[in-house]
């Protein structure tokens, strides 16, 4: 019988630390910042009078799409002094998703809860303290008794309101991006690992070798999906951010 050894789940999510609480997840956390920093300290050496190239291109692509898809699509010209917050927190989720594909590495960090419920709780305070500044204790009135509900429903409705608002948001922002890299991180080990499994199956189970291309190309088109899967996350992330911070700058909507 063909048998696959499938390791510990702990072993695929876990590495041995470094030193105290210092692993891979923590290297890769510290690349994807240097990184974003790297990126805009290259792009300030060149010459704006030039036409931008390289690092300063893509510089400004990122600047634009920020500008141009979230913040003008979420919290209009208003919302424009929030790009540099935005651009920073996109730029580092992507490149701690980015990490799940590239060899050696080969594991996203926000497949680990820690980093994502940090940034999550980090836009919970920012955004709850946006709402305090722009309309004082007002932005928990207009929660918890929401003048747009007919009378009878405001204390349901505000219920619901105040705890998604001030309890819920942080999870469900943490757990959305959490789940969605670690679901990807076990579909792309699975199916390695099944497809080496196959390549080097014992002489008696020969005829499985030729096999193992099947899994190998699901392993290939799953590489290129978490591509997809680390922007679309990232993004995700980001524009509910815009969101909640305007929502919380614009109670009356």
């Amino acid at each position: 019988m063909f048998a696959l050894e499938f390791p510990p789940i702990n072993e695929l999510i876990r590495w041995r630390d470094l030193f105290t609480s210092f692993n891979k997840i923590s290297i890769i956390a510290c690349l994807a910042a240097f990184g974003s920093m790297l990126l805009f300290f290259l792009a300030s050496r060149k010459d704006p009078l030039v036409a931008p190239t390289g690092s300063r291109n893509l510089a400004e692509r990122s600047v634009e799409f920020i500008e141009r898809d979230i913040v003008m699509q979420t919290m209009g010209k208003d919302g424009i002094g929030w790009t540099p917050f935005l651009l920073s927190l996109f730029l580092f989720i992507y490149f701690c998703n980015l990490p799940g594909i590239i060899p050696i590495l080969q594991m996203p960090a926000t497949a680990r809860m820690a980093i994502p419920l940090f940034l999550a709780l980090v836009v919970w305070v920012i955004y709850n303290a946006v709402g305090f500044r722009h309309n004082g204790f007002k932005y928990i009135g207009a929660m918890v008794w929401p003048k747009s509900v007919p009378v009878g429903m405001r204390p349901l409705v505000g219920a619901i309101e105040f705890l998604s608002n001030i309890v819920l948001r942080p999870f469900s922002l943490a757990v959305r991006l959490f789940a969605n890299m670690l679901a990807g991180h076990m579909l792309l080990v699975t199916f390695a690992f099944l497809s080496n499994a196959m390549f080097t199956a014992q002489t008696k189970q020969m005829f499985l070798r030729p096999m193992g291309v099947l899994p190998l190309f699901m392993l290939i088109f799953l590489t290129a999906f978490e591509v997809l899967v680390g922007f679309l996350q990232a993004y995700i992330f980001t524009i509910l951010t815009a969101v909640f911070i305007n929502s919380a700058r614009h109670i009356e909507h």
